[in-house]
């Protein structure tokens, strides 16, 4: 007699694009890499002392797991929000903003190291080795906050906007009562920072010629509960200017414009039509996935009717 298969069992880990299982191959193959050969962690991890002349660390940095957990984690987490977030940016896109918030946050924990050896004068700064995919997956948390943001997650009782926030919270918690925060917690902290900077700022958008989400609902304030919202905002708006010379508007898109023209990425129904677009791929995705659940079901009953 046939064995009927779990419903929804297929459908959720099927799906995965092959951009994102390749990706899992080099997670899973640095990960045997340095088990097999220890010595390797010194030229593929960040190591801030090495890093000159050993640059490509800061590259290489964040497709080493030293941890069995750590490539479970990340390997899961890739293949899973991948799915999600590549149809809808697109392949290029999606490894376009893996590179970038992989390196810019090995470079922010490479500077951060060097920083806190001059003030503590302590060389264990210069000498851990921080590696892991942990800033791109908060990276991915980010991602999904800005397509999915009111999206209620069913078993946290969560909207998907706190995504992030959470995360943040969560690993600076965890490092009080654990030894090894070093490890993950800068690297997290840069890749929802370097991350939230791509996606505002620089993302384009060739289809509708844009560039950036200047959304109200994508300001950086809105990664903290509305009580403080009216302390960071001054705070933010510094940092915007640096980033784009150019100060912004809480309430309106008026401060993306020169001249009266409107600079790229200031469209705010653009930003909408995203959100739109990342709710309804989602909607399409869970719908696809309840068929071919329905689907394996019916046919699962059937085969054990024949066998009966």
């Amino acid at each position: 007699m046939s064995t009927p298969a779990v419903p929804g069992s297929s459908g959720l880990f099927t799906g995965f694009t092959k951009l994102c299982k390749g990706l899992a191959v080099v997670l899973i193959g640095g990960h045997i890499l340095v088990q097999v050969f220890p010595a390797a962690v010194n030229y593929l991890a960040l190591i801030p002392a090495r890093t000159i002349p050993f640059a490509w660390n800061l590259l290489t940095a964040g497709y080493v797991e030293q941890s069995v957990y750590g490539v479970v984690v990340s390997t899961v987490g890739l293949l899973f929000v991948g799915k999600l977030l590549e149809p809808i940016w697109g392949s290029r896109e999606f490894l376009k903003f893996i590179f970038i918030v992989n390196f810019l946050t090995s470079l922010c924990v490479f500077i951060t190291a060097i920083a806190l050896y001059y003030i503590m004068q302590e060389e264990i700064y210069l000498y851990f080795p921080v590696s892991g995919f942990y800033g791109i997956l908060a990276g991915f948390l980010v991602g999904i906050k800005q397509i999915i943001p009111d999206q209620e997650l069913p078993v946290l009782k969560l909207r998907a906007k706190w995504l992030p926030s959470l995360a943040v919270f969560v690993s600076i918690a965890v490092s009080f009562w654990t030894t090894g925060a070093a490890t993950y917690l800068p690297t997290i902290i840069f890749g929802t920072y370097i991350s939230w900077i791509y996606l505002r700022y620089w993302q384009r958008k060739p289809e509708a010629k844009l560039k950036g989400d200047p959304s109200d609902d994508f300001a950086f304030s809105t990664f903290f509960p509305e009580l403080l919202r009216p302390v960071i905002d001054p705070v933010a708006s510094v940092f915007h200017r640096l980033l784009c010379g150019r100060s912004e508007s809480p309430n309106n898109a008026e401060d993306y414009t020169a001249g009266g023209t409107p600079l790229p990425g200031s469209d705010p129904i653009e930003a909408s039509r995203r959100r739109e677009r990342g709710a309804r791929a989602l909607e399409e995705r869970l719908a696809a996935e309840k068929l071919a659940a329905a689907r394996i079901a019916q046919e699962s009953g059937r085969d054990a009717t024949d066998s009966v």
